[in-house]
């Protein structure tokens, strides 16, 4: 299990001619709670942002994510799936509330189980104040999250 923190910014490289290919910048979301795969930050003058499919890649490491090779690799900007950090449909910054209406605080990242893109748990928090004192809330869950407009709602039972 990890976060997306912790491979933000990491560098992808292709397992066949070792050629870094870029860096994780943001990662895709379905409405089924799953991880889909990863924005692609690339190294080129004139780039669009890539799309890596998680079944794609071969290692997380501490230094660097293995992938298959480079011909896996598809424009980003056709995925129409949630993100965490950019995009139109992205969760970070969003409300989280239970279905009870309780509000738990502002989603800033996910826990997933990398070999199979399952979320597994939403770090919130409730502002810098209370991260200090209190600390950030990990909320976990097997159930995939509610989207709405405005308001992200979690069913905790």
């Amino acid at each position: 299990m990890r976060t997306f923190q912790t491979i933000c910014g990491k560098s992808v490289f292709d397992e066949n001619n070792g050629e870094e290919l870029g860096k994780i910048e943001d990662l895709f979301i379905n409405k089924q709670g799953q991880v889909i795969g990863f924005v692609l930050d690339i190294k080129a003058w004139l780039h669009k942002d890539q799309f890596v499919p998680l079944d794609a890649i071969t290692g997380f490491g501490p230094d660097g994510i293995i992938i298959k090779g480079k011909s896996h690799l598809t424009r980003a900007d056709h995925i129409h799936e949630y993100t965490l950090k950019q995009g139109k449909k992205r969760l970070a910054g969003m409300p989280l509330l239970t279905t009870e209406g309780e509000k738990l605080g502002l989603v800033e990242d996910v826990y997933f189980m990398e070999e199979m893109g399952n979320i597994v748990g939403y770090e919130v928090t409730e502002g810098l104040l209370a991260d200090i004192k209190e600390g950030k809330k990990v909320v976990k869950t097997s159930k995939p999250l509610l989207y709405g407009k405005d308001i992200l709602m979690i069913n905790l039972e």
